[in-house]
């Protein structure tokens, strides 16, 4: 039998539980249900040992710090404000003692920075490999929160910072390579996300948004799920992609080509956008304009103004 993959498991999925009248399910950052005040978000992630993280590569306090901040990330994405973390986690007998107590210790870290307490979850034991699963709940005001499926014709497409530098941070922790400055900074960015909160809250006051997601798989894939949603098609200015000198020198050093980190590494969780090219104008902080939302279907790549041949994937699961 074929393998459906990660996106036709996920339709299999949604064939069976439709999404009610009213809420947000299966296909955006988070689900989206309507109280009698706010709406509830919520939104779960699961990273595991050898997938998302080598254990001799990161130490436990970073392991738990992104455990947190990738699933803090879903809520900026749709605008809101974390409330509380629940945190399920399966462990082998050699990580039950000193690796989980640094583990708790990251975690932490990052909950009280942006003050959400973790209220709740499940431990159990593993035979061989860690399994972390984080659940966030959060609020939005009523009707308010920014999905994926408002993107417009017209709209420039904006992220929120640098692309690329957590996929070069893994691959020079993949590769051991030698600990220069570039190298400390691109891996502190793959080990420790920072999720955009207040950015996201801030871009939601505008009402100016159209659709907003954050980039996890990178924007070759994540733009393609705001372009589905929408209806609509992107065209993309490779040069104008926020690529740090970091990343810039770690590449050229080593014969890579910047631009698939950029577009396809993936873990930046940045936010990415769409809106009225004004909206730049009218936040606190930097959006970097890559492209434009054009009618027709998926992304035409471009260099300096002309159509490439260039055609990044983005990362998939399966």
């Amino acid at each position: 039998m074929k393998q459906r993959g990660e996106f036709g498991l996920i339709e299999l999925i949604k064939e069976h539980f439709p999404t009610p009248e009213g809420m947000v399910g299966i296909g955006d950052d988070c689900a989206t249900v309507p109280t009698s005040g706010d709406d509830l978000l919520t939104t779960t992630d699961m990273l595991i040992e050898g997938v998302h993280f080598v254990r001799s590569k990161s130490s436990p306090e970073d392991v738990g710090w992104k455990s947190a901040a990738v699933n803090l990330s879903d809520i900026a994405a749709m605008g809101g404000t974390p409330v509380a973390t629940f945190l399920s986690i399966a462990l082998p007998r050699d990580a039950q003692g000193e690796w989980v107590e640094r583990f708790v210790e990251g975690y932490a870290a990052i909950s009280h920075l942006f003050g959400v307490p973790l209220l709740g979850g499940d431990t159990t034991s593993s035979l061989r490999d860690i399994a972390i699963n984080v659940t966030v709940e959060g609020r939005c005001e009523r009707g308010r929160a920014i999905s994926r499926r408002g993107a417009q014709v017209g709209h420039t497409i904006f992220v929120t910072g640098a692309l690329g530098d957590s996929g070069g941070g893994l691959k020079a922790l993949l590769d051991g390579d030698e600990r220069t400055p570039e190298v400390e900074y691109l891996t502190a960015k793959h080990m420790r996300p920072m999720p955009r909160l207040a950015e996201g809250r801030e871009l939601l006051t505008t009402g100016m948004v159209g659709a907003m997601m954050d980039i996890s798989d990178g924007i070759a894939s994540d733009l393609g799920h705001i372009l589905r949603a929408s209806g609509v098609g992107a065209v993309v200015e490779l040069s104008s992609l926020p690529i740090s000198e970091q990343l810039a020198t770690f590449c050229g050093a080593r014969g890579l080509n910047k631009f698939e980190f950029a577009t396809s590494a993936g873990e930046d969780y940045e936010l990415l956008l769409t809106a009225p090219a004004e909206l730049a104008t009218q936040v606190s902080f930097p959006l970097y304009p890559i492209g434009t939302i054009v009618e027709g279907e998926g992304i035409e790549w471009q260099l300096d103004g002309e159509q490439t041949e260039f055609n990044p994937q983005g990362y998939t699961h399966f």
